[in-house]
Formats: C-alpha cells, structure tokens, sequence
C-alpha cells in the first residue's frame, strides 16, 4: 500500500475484528499508523496491544456509531493528525423481519450506520484528503446492495445507498486526486457472522476481502470480491427485467439455509 499516498494515517471504521482487523493489520505492516473505531473496547484494546507489538502507531475509540455524536467523537482523536485512508468497515445487520413490525430503534440504526456515518465520514475526511491533493476512501458493501431482499429492508436498502453513493463520490473525487472504492463483498467469515450461527467454514476468509480492497483501491468505484460466484450472483441479480420475480426468487435465505445458498453461488462460477 502506498504511504505516501494514502498515510500517514489510516481511519479503521469497524475496526476491532474480522475484515476490519485484517484490514489493520496489512496497513500497519506497510508502515502505516493506525486509528481503529468499533463499538467493543476488549476486542480493541488486544489488537492495538498485537499491532503495536510489531511496532505500530496505534490510536482506539470505543464508540457506538449509530449515535449522531459518532464523528464528533472519532474528530477529538483525529484532528491533530493526517488521515489519508479512510476504511469504513461498518455495517453488519443481526437482526431480521418486516420492517413494519421491527423496533424503530434498530432499522434506524441500521440507516444510521450504513447511510449517515458513510455520508458524513466521507465528507469530513473525504474534504481533508481532497484539500491534500491525496488519499482514498474504502466504502464497505454488499452484494445486498443489487437486490431488496424481505426482512431485510432497510439493511438492503442501505448498501444500495452505499454502492450508488460510492459511485457518485468516485466521479467527484477522482479530479481531486482521491481514489474512492465501493468494496463489494459476500458472504465472510467475520466473527460477528459466527455469532449469528452462520456455517463460517463456507465463508472467504477476511484477509482475502481486504486484501482485494487495498490492491484495489484505484480500481474504483465498484469491486467485487472474487468469491467464486459473487460476480455471477450480482449479475444475475441486477437486472431491470422482471424485478418481481427476481425478488421472489432471489431473496437472501435464512440463516438456517446459508450454507446451501453459499455451495448453491461457487456453483454459479463453475465452467
């Protein structure tokens, strides 16, 4: 990764495990000092206590980014140096149904996490780098975002915001010398998806996700990742003919059938 790009300082949002951790880990081998912002401060603090072990520069926030407060939080540790890589990782949803009957409080923290932090982390930072002449910006997606999916609304309904809107600051960003990359991924094996009983073993390993998205960062404004079937899926997904049959047909499964769905899509890529 190119420091004198995209550092001095990179911005880790949902930075504590999985993807983000992984994330963390590349950057800070490449020289790169570190600010990780997740909601749990154990997970945090051991791997800040791993990265600077290995000699890296590294600042924790501990904040729960579906407040309106979250980026004036993540600011009081960040104004005084130059972020040059911002990597907004968050975005996980663990809860599903019909959004009529769910808690207001969680598909509003849903949008608040997806939309609003995207948008407005992007905007602070994003105006930085610009200002700079540098920098990039990760934008964490989904292959939800090419499809509405039932008991999933709002969360599908936020990473089709977070792909168009990533193509649109890619197109604004590009003259200003900043790489903006939307990073498309499937089904990962993140601690936060073993939570949720998900069968991990079926899942791309978090280090292949980030991986991709650093090696890719001026290779925007959409990369998918290169999970066997993942490029079919959004193919077959996205197309504008006869949208209600392909919502019907193609709907994210159940928890309970993911691993037929996960064996169902490398089978979409095979010759």
């Amino acid at each position: 990764m190119d420091l004198e790009k995209y550092g001095p300082w990179a911005l880790v949002i949902g930075g504590s495990e999985g993807v983000g951790a992984a994330f963390a880990r590349m950057l800070a081998a490449d020289g790169f000092k570190l600010v990780l912002v997740a909601r749990k401060q154990g997970p945090l603090d051991e791997l800040a206590a791993e990265l600077r072990g290995r000699g890296a520069e590294v600042r924790v926030l501990s904040a729960d980014l579906s407040k309106p407060d979250v980026l004036a939080k993540v600011r009081a540790v960040t104004d005084d140096i130059e972020v040059g890589l911002l990597i907004y990782n968050a975005g996980a949803n663990d809860t599903r149904g019909l959004f009529v009957e769910l808690p207001e409080e969680v598909t509003q923290s849903v949008i608040a996490i997806n939309v609003l932090g995207q948008a407005n982390f992007s905007r602070h930072y994003g105006a930085l780098m610009a200002g700079r002449g540098r920098g990039g910006i990760i934008l964490g997606g989904s292959l939800s975002s090419y499809l509405g999916s039932p008991t999933l609304a709002a969360y599908t309904g936020s990473k089709a915001f977070s792909r168009i809107f990533s193509e649109a600051l890619w197109g604004e960003m590009a003259p200003l010398g900043v790489d903006v990359l939307h990073l498309n991924i499937g089904f990962t094996a993140t601690p936060a998806m073993a939570r949720l009983g998900m069968p991990v073993e079926l899942a791309e390993p978090p280090e292949t996700v980030a991986r991709e998205g650093l090696e890719n960062i001026a290779n925007g404004p959409v990369w998918i990742v290169s999970t066997p079937g993942n490029v079919e899926r959004a193919q077959m997904i996205n197309g504008i003919d006869n949208r209600a049959e392909t919502v019907r047909a193609h709907a994210i499964v159940p928890r309970d059938q993911t691993a037929a769905a996960a064996n169902q899509q490398q089978n979409l890529a095979e010759p």
